[in-house]
């Protein structure tokens, strides 16, 4: 069938009940051969296969959708929010109940619901996952010179990296410290970052008020930290390019470049963004193998220690010394890298 074959790949998540007196459970929603295959987020192993021609929905018209698997008793139920999945599986039924209403029209039935199939991909589908493929191919080198356009348009509302020459040379060593040799770039600017932010190409945007509030480099050496494991764990490259637009990003997939303007007003977007929640586990792991406390981190965090406990509870170096982030030399340097040179 047409309008299945489009829909191979396509997955959501699920509320399914096997009874009517079960607990509803979480589940992948996804096609197989002719039916929906319904399976454990964690395992990924399938729970159970609903045929698609039995398939119907209970619910009509509201949200969100309900189906059940067969025309017998509604004890066995799925609830589906994706609007897109909820697309598909219309889509796909309506192929199938037109086919069955005018079988010497199948082959016209089918092609039309392979189309609807195909513009509701390109619609809300494509381009989320050309952004995301673009982002997946785009080497560092060049991902440093889109975080530079980036980091120029920035500079609106952050002002011009601080530049005092001994302070770039301290927040030269803090990144080769903190982040390992070529890990990363650390940058301290004067406005619109309240305490940091990243940018593609391993650029690390951090408050001047890290080094000038503090009395030692262990609090900006933990945002660094903290922004670097959110790069990895969400490509910052996708966002840029969503504000960049689908031609921008096709644009960038054809010649290798963005177009001239493309990123104009990102900085408002990326600045104003909430910041990624970071699993306390991951985030404890990455102090202590970079040798930095987290508890100088967590108390700017949050100065009463209520939500950032687990940070100070299990600071790595909590009981113990740490090894030294910067010599003092460097450190006072570090706390005059936004004075004027």
């Amino acid at each position: 069938m047409t309008a299945l074959k489009k829909y191979q790949k396509l997955e959501s998540s699920g509320l399914w009940r096997d009874a009517a007196d079960a607990q509803r459970r979480e589940v992948v929603v996804a096609f197989g051969d002719a039916s929906l295959i319904l399976s454990d987020p964690r395992t990924g192993n399938p729970l159970t296969h609903w045929s698609l021609p039995a398939v119907r929905r209970i619910n009509p018209g509201a949200q969100p959708a309900l189906y059940a698997p067969d025309s017998g008793a509604e004890a066995e139920t799925l609830e589906i929010e994706d609007a897109t999945m909820v697309g598909a599986i219309e889509t796909v039924r309506g192929a199938i109940d037109h086919a069955r209403a005018r079988p010497g029209r199948l082959r016209s039935g089918v092609t039309a619901a392979g189309v609807a199939g195909a513009v509701l991909l390109c619609v809300l589908w494509l381009p989320q996952a050309l952004i995301t493929r673009t982002a997946a191919m785009v080497p560092h080198s060049k991902r440093a010179e889109i975080g530079r356009m980036a980091l120029a348009d920035e500079t609106r509302v952050t002002g011009l990296p601080c530049a005092q020459p001994l302070g770039l040379r301290a927040a030269a060593r803090l990144s080769d410290r903190v982040l390992g040799k070529a890990g990363g770039q650390i940058l301290f600017v004067r406005d619109g970052v309240r305490t940091a932010a990243h940018l593609p190409g391993d650029i690390i945007l951090l408050s001047r008020h890290l080094v000038e509030d503090q009395d030692g480099p262990d609090a900006a050496a933990g945002f660094a930290l903290a922004e670097k494991l959110r790069a990895e764990i969400a490509d910052p490259l996708v966002p840029l390019l969503r504000h960049a637009g689908l031609l921008a990003t096709l644009r960038l997939l054809t010649s290798g470049a963005l177009p001239e303007g493309s990123l104009d007003g990102y900085a408002e977007t990326a600045l104003l963004a909430q910041p990624l929640p970071l699993p306390a586990p991951l985030l404890l792991e990455r102090f202590r193998a970079a040798g930095v406390a987290s508890g100088p981190y967590a108390r700017v965090l949050d100065p009463s220690g209520a939500t950032v406990l687990a940070l100070i509870e299990a600071d790595p170096f909590g009981k113990g010394a740490a090894p030294p982030i910067l010599p003092d030399g460097d450190w006072i340097s570090l706390q005059t890298i936004c004075q004027d040179s």
